[in-house]
């Protein structure tokens, strides 16, 4: 096992030698589609990240009061949606507790709401939910109380942000099945191409009764060998394309959805594990049907 091992690797290497503007054909293939990858892989992981602060924000729901339900009907309803599965947390807000509120938001122009005769905003409850999506739920399930007046959510926003994020995860998706497809079928004629050069050899050791996989073995290492290189060259410049990235932007995400990109140290262990398992997925595959045609399976 070990000496079929080493030999394959050591023909994988002269087959290398010997196929340089293939080889090189396959690598730069391989490379280019794993730095394309880890773009968009860069892209859905900070977009999923930057989702879920944003959908941090939009996870409560408020529920406005009639004036004339009693303090004892506000707690019975307090107390039935504490009991909901999905909710984690509920707050009483008084008329006085809402217009502090508002005076903050307002700022240096509070001090004209102190002219008014009476405190017309109403008593409240703001929900806060463990899953933003669970906000129409919420709205159904309080239906059935007769002292709400009125019920405030960010059900659009939250609906615009779920549906940019499915587009971004599902077109990366494919874009990125695509690019492991041309990938193989670039490695499988770049070995097609050695094993067609080596036929002769190939029948020679056919009929002194080599098996298939110790013919296979050099091909098969080949295609893994160029695999590894791609990997491991996409994932250093990636990662110091991603440095790059996040030193110029990482500020101005921060400020816009108070959340940061993902930390660089992760994101490039992360790709080297990716591009190593794609990279040698890619080229055995590749090698693997190349050699279908001239091989007994």
């Amino acid at each position: 096992m070990i000496r079929s091992f080493f030999y394959s690797t050591k023909q994988a290497f002269k087959q290398i030698g010997r196929n340089k503007s293939m080889a090189f054909t396959s690598l730069f293939s391989i490379t280019a589609m794993l730095l394309i990858l880890g773009l968009f892989f860069i892209l859905v992981v900070n977009v999923n990240l930057l989702t879920e602060s944003a959908k941090d924000q939009f996870d409560t729901v408020e529920i406005f009061i009639l004036d004339s339900a009693t303090q004892e009907d506000i707690s019975a309803m307090q107390a039935d949606i504490e009991g909901q599965p999905y909710v984690s947390g509920v707050k009483y807000l008084s008329k006085e507790d809402a217009m502090t509120e508002m005076q903050g938001r307002w700022g240096d122009n509070a001090y004209l709401l102190e002219g008014l005769s009476e405190n017309p905003l109403p008593r409240s409850l703001r929900i806060t939910l463990d899953e933003v999506e669970d906000a129409d739920s919420l709205v159904k399930y309080a239906d059935k109380f007769s002292c709400i007046e009125d019920v405030k959510y960010n059900k659009t926003e939250v609906e615009k942000i779920l549906k940019i994020t499915n587009t971004i995860q599902i077109g990366a998706l494919v874009i990125i099945a695509f690019l492991i497809i041309v990938s193989i079928v670039v490695v499988s004629n770049t070995v097609k191409l050695t094993v067609l050069a080596r036929g002769r050899e190939i029948s020679i050791m056919k009929y002194v009764g080599a098996t298939n996989w110790f013919i296979r073995g050099p091909f098969l290492a080949e295609g893994i060998i160029i695999g590894v290189l791609s990997a491991v060259i996409s994932s250093a410049l990636i990662s110091g394309l991603y440095l790059l990235l996040t030193k110029g932007l990482s500020q101005q995400v921060l400020v816009l959805f108070s959340a940061g990109l993902y930390p660089v140290m992760s994101m490039s262990v992360n790709l080297m594990i990716i591009f190593l398992a794609l990279g040698v997925s890619i080229g055995a595959m590749g090698s693997i049907i190349s050699m279908r045609r001239f091989l007994d399976t």
